[in-house]
């Protein structure tokens, strides 16, 4: 008796799809933390750059593409302040590394990073009469998504301080760690210690 085989045909990527940097696609990228897809906008550009539209709008940085965003929290640091040129081609050049070294897509990876660095929960104080008392709350998905990128940033400028790597290989790297859930990643590091004082807070 022979066995008869099916194949599964893997879905096309769109014909007019635009690559990010022109070289990376947005398809089948994976968003695991249900939380969080909501607020990932991996809507296809090829040049990650809104020019500001969305700027003091509610919510408005949720249409903003994620790439986009990182590009943006780079700008947030001492080093980078007002400079998106020179942001955006550290972002590019990181990519590069990463794909170089890991063969997967970078958006994936950025994706994976973004997941495993943001917290679950924090601390904040509550008054009771003249008594601050820390209290352990759930942390909304717009603000983990918010403070996984802004620490992803502020890593990869830490570590590039008294380090002849550049910066670009500093993200790369920030990216990869946090990627893999890795402690040696900043943000992941961060996101642990939140988490623990959180947890003793409950």
């Amino acid at each position: 008796m022979e066995e008869t085989q099916t194949a599964i045909a893997t879905p096309a990527p769109p014909a007019n799809e635009m690559l990010l940097f022109s070289k990376y696609s947005y398809f089948e990228i994976v968003v695991r933390d249900a939380g969080l897809a909501k607020y990932i906008n991996l809507s296809s550009t090829s040049v990650p750059h809104s020019d500001g539209r969305h700027a003091n709008r509610s919510f408005g940085k949720v249409k903003l593409n994620i790439v986009e965003r990182l590009i943006n929290n780079m700008m947030r640091t001492e080093v980078f302040t007002g400079k998106k040129l020179k942001a955006y081609r550290v972002v590019s050049e990181a990519f590069d590394i990463i794909a170089t070294k890991t063969k997967k897509n970078p958006i994936q990876v950025l994706v994976e990073a973004l997941e495993n660095a943001a917290p679950r929960e924090e601390v904040t104080r509550l008054q009771f009469g003249g008594i601050s008392v820390p209290k352990a709350v759930d942390v909304a998905p717009s603000r983990r998504l918010d403070i996984s990128l802004r620490n992803i940033a502020k890593g990869a400028i830490q570590t590039s301080f008294k380090n002849t790597k550049p910066i670009q290989e500093c993200l790369a790297d920030e990216l990869i760690l946090a990627s893999k859930n890795d402690m040696n990643s900043f943000a992941v590091a961060k996101k642990e210690e939140v988490e623990r004082v959180a947890s003793s807070a409950r």
